[in-house]
Protein backbone atom coordinates (compact mmCIF):
# COMPACT_ATOMS: atom_id res chain seq x y z
CA UNK A 1 0.00 0.00 0.00
CA UNK A 2 1.58 3.27 -1.12
CA UNK A 3 1.00 6.66 0.45
CA UNK A 4 -1.71 8.99 -0.87
CA UNK A 5 -0.96 11.87 -3.22
CA UNK A 6 -3.66 14.56 -3.21
CA UNK A 7 -4.05 18.24 -4.09
CA UNK A 8 -4.71 20.96 -1.55
CA UNK A 9 -5.80 23.97 -3.56
CA UNK A 10 -2.91 24.61 -5.94
CA UNK A 11 -0.47 22.71 -3.71
CA UNK A 12 0.29 18.98 -3.60
CA UNK A 13 0.63 16.70 -0.57
CA UNK A 14 1.70 13.08 -0.11
CA UNK A 15 0.88 11.32 3.16
CA UNK A 16 0.33 7.89 4.64
CA UNK A 17 1.46 5.26 7.12
CA UNK A 18 3.95 3.79 4.65
CA UNK A 19 6.46 6.55 5.47
CA UNK A 20 4.41 7.71 8.50
CA UNK A 21 4.67 11.33 7.45
CA UNK A 22 3.24 14.18 5.41
CA UNK A 23 5.31 15.42 2.46
CA UNK A 24 4.41 18.81 1.03
CA UNK A 25 5.61 18.22 -2.54
CA UNK A 26 4.46 21.52 -4.01
CA UNK A 27 3.67 24.69 -2.09
CA UNK A 28 1.61 27.54 -3.47
CA UNK A 29 2.89 30.59 -1.59
CA UNK A 30 -0.61 32.07 -1.28
CA UNK A 31 -1.73 28.95 0.60
CA UNK A 32 1.16 28.67 3.08
CA UNK A 33 -0.77 29.63 6.22
CA UNK A 34 -3.76 27.41 5.49
CA UNK A 35 -1.44 24.57 4.40
CA UNK A 36 0.33 24.62 7.76
CA UNK A 37 -2.99 24.48 9.61
CA UNK A 38 -4.28 21.68 7.36
CA UNK A 39 -1.12 19.57 7.72
CA UNK A 40 -1.04 20.01 11.51
CA UNK A 41 -4.62 18.75 11.74
CA UNK A 42 -3.96 15.90 9.29
CA UNK A 43 -0.87 14.83 11.25
CA UNK A 44 -2.86 14.88 14.48
CA UNK A 45 -5.74 12.91 13.00
CA UNK A 46 -3.49 10.27 11.42
CA UNK A 47 -0.86 10.23 14.18
CA UNK A 48 2.00 10.91 11.76
CA UNK A 49 5.46 11.48 13.29
CA UNK A 50 6.96 13.86 10.69
CA UNK A 51 6.01 16.59 8.24
CA UNK A 52 8.52 17.56 5.54
CA UNK A 53 7.89 20.60 3.35
CA UNK A 54 9.54 21.46 0.02
CA UNK A 55 8.99 25.22 -0.21
CA UNK A 56 10.29 28.42 -1.84
CA UNK A 57 12.80 30.27 0.34
CA UNK A 58 10.39 33.20 0.58
CA UNK A 59 8.06 31.02 2.69
CA UNK A 60 10.84 29.93 5.05
CA UNK A 61 9.90 32.32 7.92
CA UNK A 62 6.23 31.26 7.82
CA UNK A 63 7.06 27.58 8.28
CA UNK A 64 9.85 28.11 10.81
CA UNK A 65 7.44 30.12 12.96
CA UNK A 66 5.40 26.91 13.25
CA UNK A 67 8.37 24.85 14.43
CA UNK A 68 9.91 23.63 11.17
CA UNK A 69 13.70 23.20 10.91
CA UNK A 70 15.79 23.37 7.76
CA UNK A 71 17.35 20.06 6.74
CA UNK A 72 18.36 20.79 3.14
CA UNK A 73 18.39 23.46 0.42
CA UNK A 74 18.53 23.47 -3.39
CA UNK A 75 19.71 26.80 -4.87
CA UNK A 76 18.11 27.83 -8.17
CA UNK A 77 15.28 25.30 -7.86
CA UNK A 78 12.62 27.71 -9.06
CA UNK A 79 13.49 28.71 -12.66
CA UNK A 80 17.11 29.22 -11.61
CA UNK A 81 16.12 32.21 -9.48
CA UNK A 82 14.90 31.11 -6.05
CA UNK A 83 16.22 28.54 -3.60
CA UNK A 84 14.09 25.61 -2.48
CA UNK A 85 14.16 24.83 1.23
CA UNK A 86 13.34 21.40 2.66
CA UNK A 87 12.06 21.93 6.17
CA UNK A 88 10.95 19.27 8.64
CA UNK A 89 8.73 19.26 11.70
CA UNK A 90 9.09 16.27 14.03
CA UNK A 91 5.98 15.31 15.97
CA UNK A 92 7.74 12.47 17.80
CA UNK A 93 11.24 13.07 19.24
CA UNK A 94 12.39 9.55 18.35
CA UNK A 95 11.71 10.22 14.65
CA UNK A 96 14.44 12.88 14.53
CA UNK A 97 17.15 10.81 16.22
CA UNK A 98 19.56 8.92 13.97
CA UNK A 99 20.88 5.52 14.95
CA UNK A 100 23.27 5.33 11.98
CA UNK A 101 24.65 8.88 11.85
CA UNK A 102 28.28 7.71 11.68
CA UNK A 103 27.48 5.41 8.76
CA UNK A 104 25.69 8.22 6.91
CA UNK A 105 28.65 10.56 7.44
CA UNK A 106 31.11 7.92 6.24
CA UNK A 107 29.10 7.28 3.07
CA UNK A 108 28.81 11.01 2.37
CA UNK A 109 32.54 11.57 2.91
CA UNK A 110 33.31 8.64 0.62
CA UNK A 111 31.01 10.03 -2.10
CA UNK A 112 32.53 13.51 -1.99
CA UNK A 113 36.02 12.00 -2.38
CA UNK A 114 34.81 10.18 -5.53
CA UNK A 115 34.17 13.54 -7.23
CA UNK A 116 37.89 13.68 -8.05
CA UNK A 117 37.79 10.39 -9.97
CA UNK A 118 38.19 10.22 -13.74
CA UNK A 119 35.24 10.85 -16.04
CA UNK A 120 32.94 7.97 -16.93
CA UNK A 121 34.24 5.53 -19.50
CA UNK A 122 32.15 4.77 -22.56
CA UNK A 123 29.24 2.38 -22.12
CA UNK A 124 30.34 -1.11 -23.24
CA UNK A 125 29.03 -1.97 -26.71
CA UNK A 126 26.84 -4.82 -25.46
CA UNK A 127 24.66 -2.27 -23.59
CA UNK A 128 22.29 0.26 -25.17
CA UNK A 129 20.46 3.17 -23.52
CA UNK A 130 17.23 4.70 -24.77
CA UNK A 131 14.08 6.46 -23.61
CA UNK A 132 11.36 4.00 -22.63
CA UNK A 133 7.85 3.93 -24.07
CA UNK A 134 4.50 2.29 -23.22
CA UNK A 135 5.58 -1.08 -24.66
CA UNK A 136 8.42 -1.20 -22.10
CA UNK A 137 6.14 -0.81 -19.08
CA UNK A 138 5.76 -4.54 -18.19
CA UNK A 139 9.55 -4.97 -18.07
CA UNK A 140 9.94 -1.65 -16.23
CA UNK A 141 7.45 -2.66 -13.52
CA UNK A 142 9.12 -6.07 -13.21
CA UNK A 143 12.54 -4.51 -12.56
CA UNK A 144 11.14 -2.23 -9.86
CA UNK A 145 9.38 -5.20 -8.27
CA UNK A 146 12.63 -7.18 -8.30
CA UNK A 147 14.86 -4.44 -6.87
CA UNK A 148 12.58 -2.86 -4.24
CA UNK A 149 10.53 -4.58 -1.54
CA UNK A 150 8.58 -1.33 -1.11
CA UNK A 151 8.73 2.21 -2.47
CA UNK A 152 7.16 5.59 -1.58
CA UNK A 153 5.42 5.81 -4.99
CA UNK A 154 3.49 3.03 -6.82
CA UNK A 155 6.22 2.26 -9.37
CA UNK A 156 5.21 -1.42 -9.42
CA UNK A 157 1.83 -0.47 -10.91
CA UNK A 158 1.68 -0.49 -14.73
CA UNK A 159 -1.21 2.00 -14.75
CA UNK A 160 0.79 4.45 -12.61
CA UNK A 161 3.83 4.11 -14.89
CA UNK A 162 1.73 4.75 -17.99
CA UNK A 163 -0.02 7.73 -16.40
CA UNK A 164 3.23 9.39 -15.33
CA UNK A 165 4.96 8.53 -18.62
CA UNK A 166 2.13 10.27 -20.47
CA UNK A 167 2.34 13.33 -18.26
CA UNK A 168 5.57 14.59 -16.66
CA UNK A 169 7.99 11.67 -16.19
CA UNK A 170 10.52 10.47 -18.77
CA UNK A 171 11.79 6.93 -18.18
CA UNK A 172 15.13 5.61 -19.42
CA UNK A 173 16.52 2.10 -19.67
CA UNK A 174 19.69 0.13 -20.32
CA UNK A 175 19.28 -2.94 -22.51
CA UNK A 176 21.51 -6.01 -22.77
CA UNK A 177 20.71 -8.34 -25.67
CA UNK A 178 17.35 -6.56 -25.98
CA UNK A 179 16.51 -7.25 -22.33
CA UNK A 180 15.87 -4.33 -19.96
CA UNK A 181 18.40 -4.55 -17.12
CA UNK A 182 18.56 -1.04 -15.56
CA UNK A 183 16.13 1.88 -15.38
CA UNK A 184 15.70 5.43 -14.10
CA UNK A 185 13.39 8.39 -14.52
CA UNK A 186 13.34 12.18 -14.79
CA UNK A 187 10.35 13.72 -13.04
CA UNK A 188 10.02 17.10 -14.70
CA UNK A 189 8.59 20.38 -13.41
CA UNK A 190 8.07 22.52 -16.50
CA UNK A 191 6.80 25.52 -14.54
CA UNK A 192 10.03 25.78 -12.54
CA UNK A 193 12.45 24.22 -15.09
CA UNK A 194 13.78 21.56 -12.74
CA UNK A 195 13.80 17.78 -12.85
CA UNK A 196 14.21 15.10 -10.21
CA UNK A 197 16.57 12.34 -11.33
CA UNK A 198 15.13 9.33 -9.57
CA UNK A 199 13.82 5.75 -9.51
CA UNK A 200 17.21 4.15 -10.34
CA UNK A 201 17.12 0.35 -10.34
CA UNK A 202 19.72 -2.10 -11.67
CA UNK A 203 19.16 -5.85 -11.73
CA UNK A 204 21.60 -7.56 -9.32
CA UNK A 205 23.36 -9.52 -12.08
CA UNK A 206 24.29 -6.28 -13.87
CA UNK A 207 25.69 -4.25 -11.01
CA UNK A 208 29.32 -3.16 -11.17
CA UNK A 209 29.11 -1.67 -14.68
CA UNK A 210 28.22 1.85 -13.42
CA UNK A 211 24.94 1.64 -15.34
CA UNK A 212 23.28 4.16 -13.00
CA UNK A 213 25.97 6.71 -13.84
CA UNK A 214 25.55 6.06 -17.57
CA UNK A 215 21.80 6.49 -17.20
CA UNK A 216 22.32 9.74 -15.31
CA UNK A 217 24.61 11.08 -18.04
CA UNK A 218 22.03 10.25 -20.72
CA UNK A 219 19.24 11.83 -18.69
CA UNK A 220 21.29 15.01 -18.24
CA UNK A 221 21.81 15.38 -22.00
CA UNK A 222 18.06 15.00 -22.53
CA UNK A 223 17.20 17.62 -19.88
CA UNK A 224 19.79 20.10 -21.15
CA UNK A 225 18.38 19.85 -24.66
CA UNK A 226 14.86 20.31 -23.26
CA UNK A 227 15.85 23.61 -21.61
CA UNK A 228 15.79 22.64 -17.93
CA UNK A 229 17.97 24.61 -15.51
CA UNK A 230 18.29 22.52 -12.34
CA UNK A 231 18.59 18.78 -11.70
CA UNK A 232 18.35 17.15 -8.28
CA UNK A 233 17.82 13.87 -6.51
CA UNK A 234 16.68 12.58 -3.11
CA UNK A 235 18.99 9.58 -2.60
CA UNK A 236 19.13 6.98 0.15
CA UNK A 237 21.76 8.24 2.61
CA UNK A 238 22.80 4.64 3.34
CA UNK A 239 23.54 3.81 -0.31
CA UNK A 240 27.23 3.97 -1.23
CA UNK A 241 26.37 3.43 -4.90
CA UNK A 242 23.80 6.19 -5.43
CA UNK A 243 25.70 8.82 -3.45
CA UNK A 244 28.89 8.00 -5.36
CA UNK A 245 26.98 8.18 -8.65
CA UNK A 246 25.78 11.74 -8.07
CA UNK A 247 29.07 12.94 -6.63
CA UNK A 248 30.96 11.53 -9.63
CA UNK A 249 28.55 13.44 -11.90
CA UNK A 250 29.50 16.68 -10.10
CA UNK A 251 26.29 17.15 -8.15
CA UNK A 252 26.50 19.23 -4.97
CA UNK A 253 25.37 17.96 -1.57
CA UNK A 254 22.39 19.92 -0.26
CA UNK A 255 21.63 18.29 3.10
CA UNK A 256 20.10 15.20 4.71
CA UNK A 257 16.45 14.50 5.55
CA UNK A 258 16.53 12.42 8.73
CA UNK A 259 14.43 9.22 8.92
CA UNK A 260 12.38 10.44 6.01
CA UNK A 261 11.26 7.81 3.50
CA UNK A 262 10.12 4.20 3.65
CA UNK A 263 12.04 2.23 1.04
CA UNK A 264 12.54 -1.55 0.86
CA UNK A 265 10.88 -2.19 4.19
CA UNK A 266 12.32 0.48 6.51
CA UNK A 267 12.30 4.25 6.97
CA UNK A 268 15.59 5.71 5.74
CA UNK A 269 17.36 9.06 5.78
CA UNK A 270 17.76 10.73 2.39
CA UNK A 271 20.53 12.91 0.94
CA UNK A 272 19.83 15.83 -1.39
CA UNK A 273 22.13 16.32 -4.39
CA UNK A 274 21.67 19.04 -7.03
CA UNK A 275 23.30 20.37 -10.22
CA UNK A 276 22.84 23.69 -12.01
CA UNK A 277 22.72 23.06 -15.78
CA UNK A 278 21.31 26.47 -16.70
CA UNK A 279 24.44 27.50 -18.59
CA UNK A 280 25.19 24.05 -20.05
CA UNK A 281 23.27 24.39 -23.31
Amino acid sequence: MTDIIEPYGHSLIQHGKNSNRIYLMKCDAAEADSLITHMNQLAHDKNYSKIVAKIPESQDPVFKADGYKEEAAIPGFYRGQETCKLLSKYLCPKRENLTNDMEIKQILDDAIKKRAEAATQALPEEFKIRELGPSDIPALAQIYGTVFKSYPFPIFDADYLLETMSDHVTYFGVFHNNHLVAVSSSETDLDNLNSEMTDFAVLPAYRGHKLALHLLNEMEKYMINAGFRLLYTIARASSYGMNRTFARANYQYGGTLNNNTQISGSIESMNIWYKDIGAAK
